[in-house]
């Protein structure tokens, strides 16, 4: 089944809470918060305060991906603010089973993202304790920036990486999505979908989003 999660980070943050809802009555499945540091990636977003605002508008599934140095530091905290899902990066944990494990204490679900040119092995050893890796299509940092086209085969990798371990993972995938490429992520083996951009920029949020199923692979 594939999973909807638009990303806040193209939303009107002058009109946070009446953005988030339009997203919610939309038929949205998760709401997508990337939190950035201004030194792990070259942006600086929000913080645990914005997530805890959030969290007051909307009962949808909080998947909050921090794109952050020493993210131990800060899980807590994301968690207090009412995150469902914490995602951090293979490439900013030091003890990458720790971070997860720490999680996982807190009884929320843990995600791993991987920057597009880290190789999705470097995760097999972790994959049966995780509950999701997220594919970076683009480089992370800002939004609006077109699909990465390699990214397709690491998808089709991670898939096989799956199976072969008899794993129940979600791959989401974050960067450049549209109408126009969903179906080859998702035939890859994606089932959450990050968009900021294509749902946020769209005339009518509720037809994209349900254009984005329907265009999406249906096994």
């Amino acid at each position: 089944m594939i999973k909807i999660a638009p990303s806040i980070l193209a939303s009107d943050f002058s009109n946070l809470e009446s953005e988030i809802k339009k997203v919610d009555q939309a038929g949205a499945d998760y709401i997508h918060i990337d939190v950035m540091d201004g030194h792990f990636v070259p942006n600086i977003t929000i913080g645990p305060q914005v997530v805890q605002a959030v969290r007051k508008t909307t009962n949808k599934i909080l998947d909050v991906h921090l794109m952050i140095e020493n993210p131990d530091q800060y899980i807590e905290s994301f968690v207090k603010a009412g995150a469902d899902i914490i995602c951090v990066h293979q490439e900013a944990c030091t003890h990458l089973d720790r971070t997860i494990n720490h999680i996982k204490s807190y009884n929320i679900k843990v995600g791993v993202a991987l920057n597009p040119a880290t190789d999705v092995n470097t995760i097999k050893y972790c994959i049966n304790n995780v509950d999701m890796i997220l594919i970076m299509t683009v480089n992370p940092g800002f939004g609006g920036q077109s699909y990465i086209s390699y990214s397709t085969k690491k998808i089709e990798e991670l898939k096989q990486l799956i199976i072969k371990a008899k794993a129940k993972v979600d791959i989401q995938v974050d960067g450049g999505i549209s109408l126009d490429n969903i179906y080859e992520v998702t035939k890859a083996g994606a089932n959450v979908i990050v968009a900021g951009s294509t749902i946020y920029k769209a005339i009518n949020t509720k037809d994209i989003i349900t254009k984005l199923r329907e265009n999406a692979y249906q096994d």
